[in-house]
């Protein structure tokens, strides 16, 4: 669905000018050259986006990434393009069209999260890492679909679904789904409809979406990136991050957007020094098998990367699993119900005092109310369980947190990691998308995101090559603050590999086996 003011936006691209539509999935420092050397303008790079969007996710393939469109789009690249002509670039994203997930508060634009109980809600303040983009020059062109409320409504959820954008479809096979809750965002730029997204992660709401759509992406540290005005779910967990067709776009964007936050980057982060090839020459990586170890076709694919690690240089020590595998999941999900209630009762309570839900209790009367929008394929028991939490003083909640901390930190990637003394964790990031069903909800599962989601650690995902002809990616995550060595890692295997495709953009596509 489109808002009537960006269906405007699109009527006027009906002619779309130079660049050619091939240029459209260009890095962003090809993007940008071509920009600073006058072979287009940031007006007609925006133009070319918009009119992929039309053509794309609105006609055509009809993939239904993108919730609605910046009006101003247009009028703010030609007021960048003024800029650069008198003063010179901002930063490397200057006049580079960004698309943004709709739980990201945008004061220009309506912040949904994809529910009909926040339609028309124009928060007062940009989120931060927003006005970090803009101020570094990037074009907004508009807000990404998502998963509902982030994928945190029900346990039979239909992961890229909402009832204002209704169902994002995977570009590489129209009727798989995309992953959630990011799913919009990697959608968008596995289509190249923007050269580059920022979604947001609990645990995997980044990582799966781009190891589904075939594209990279990276979940920060917890704190890298200012946290406000982001629709919450677990504040302990809650980050945004950037998607992008390549590591180095990714590097780019986390450069921009956590810019200042910590000093625990000072002096190490250096994108055109960092990133080179050879990254993996002499690097331990460590392999932890239990996320796959019932799945042979994955364990396969997994077992060809292993070895295409060795042959770049790197000292792998395979089996090195986590010593807390599997005992953190009860916990980590009492801790999301605890939070959830509490900082979106906090989120909410700002809403002007017209809108229908300004508490969760609220807003569980507005989804029963409205059962056949909000509600046609799956429930709100996650919702329920929810309302029930008390305040996070209690000792079920500080009892769990004090667990998953434990768990995931000192008795998880810590411990492995100092047992082995590795430069990061490797593995597959999951497995290829699954059919949309509305009828049982999703069947994926499997992925590796939840010890660094939990730890608050971060992850780096990067295409790896295609199973049954669906994407998957190889995943590298590790210790709090080590974004530079990891994305230099994942450059040295993206670089050997280039296992990015375009995609078919067809309805059906190669069937996975059952892994």
């Amino acid at each position: 669905m489109l808002l009537a003011a960006g269906a405007a936006v699109l009527a006027s691209c009906a002619r779309p000018r130079s660049p050619q539509p091939e240029t459209a999935t260009l890095s962003i420092g090809e993007l940008a050259a071509g920009l600073h050397a006058g072979r287009w303008s940031c007006e007609q790079l925006t133009r070319l986006y918009l009119q992929r969007i039309d053509s794309i996710d609105r006609r055509g393939p009809q993939i239904h990434a993108v919730l609605s469109l910046n009006p101003d789009a247009l009028r703010q690249a030609a007021g960048l393009d003024r800029e650069m002509r008198a003063k010179g670039p901002r930063s490397a994203l200057h006049g580079i069209p960004v698309l943004l997930k709709d739980n990201l508060d945008t004061s220009f634009m309506p912040t949904t999260a994809g529910s009909l109980a926040l339609a028309g809600w124009r928060p007062p303040n940009n989120a931060p890492v927003v006005q970090r983009l803009i101020d570094a020059g990037a074009v907004i062109l508009g807000k990404t679909n998502l998963s509902e409320w982030a994928n945190f409504r029900s346990s039979r959820s239909v992961s890229g679904w909402s009832a204002v954008g209704g169902q994002t479809r995977n570009p590489h096979a129209l009727d798989r789904n995309p992953s959630g809750s990011s799913s919009g965002s990697a959608a968008a730029v596995a289509a190249s409809l923007c050269a580059a997204a920022i979604g947001t992660e609990t645990d995997g709401s980044i990582v799966s979406p781009a190891n589904a759509c075939g594209i990279a992406g990276l979940k920060p540290t917890v704190g890298a990136l200012p946290g406000e005005g982001i629709v919450p779910i677990a504040p302990s967990q809650d980050t945004a991050g950037p998607m992008a067709r390549t590591v180095r776009d990714l590097a780019l964007l986390f450069e921009v957007l956590a810019a200042g936050n910590s000093p625990a980057y000072a002096g190490k982060f250096d994108i055109h020094s960092t990133l080179n090839p050879g990254a993996l020459k002499g690097a331990r990586i460590g392999i932890p098998r239990r996320f796959h170890q019932r799945r042979q076709l994955l364990n396969r694919f997994l077992d060809a990367q292993v070895e295409l690690l060795r042959k770049l240089g790197a000292e792998v020590i395979d089996e090195a699993e986590l010593p807390s595998h599997g005992q953190i999941g009860d916990a980590e999900y009492t801790i999301l119900l605890y939070e959830f209630k509490d900082s979106l009762n906090r989120y909410l309570s700002r809403l002007p005092e017209n809108f229908p839900a300004r508490t969760l209790e609220q807003l569980i009367e507005f989804n029963e109310k409205n059962r056949e929008k909000e509600m046609p394929w799956f429930g709100q028991e996650i919702f329920l369980e929810a309302q029930k939490k008390g305040p996070l003083i209690e000792a079920a909640y500080q009892e769990a947190r004090q667990k998953c901390i434990r768990l995931s930190r000192a008795e998880g990637i810590d411990a492995v990691m100092d047992q082995h003394k590795l430069d990061a964790l490797a593995t597959l990031t999951g497995g290829p998308a699954w059919f949309i069903d509305w009828v049982n909800g999703d069947s994926g599962g499997g992925g590796c995101s939840q010890p660094a989601a939990v730890s608050g650690y971060p992850h780096v995902t990067v295409p790896a090559g295609f199973i049954r002809g669906l994407p998957v990616g190889l995943s590298f995550f590790g210790r709090a603050w080590s974004e530079p060595r990891l994305l230099q890692l994942a450059y040295a295997y993206e670089q050997a590999t280039h296992a990015r495709r375009d995609p078919a953009l067809r309805p059906g596509g190669p069937a996975p086996a059952a892994v």
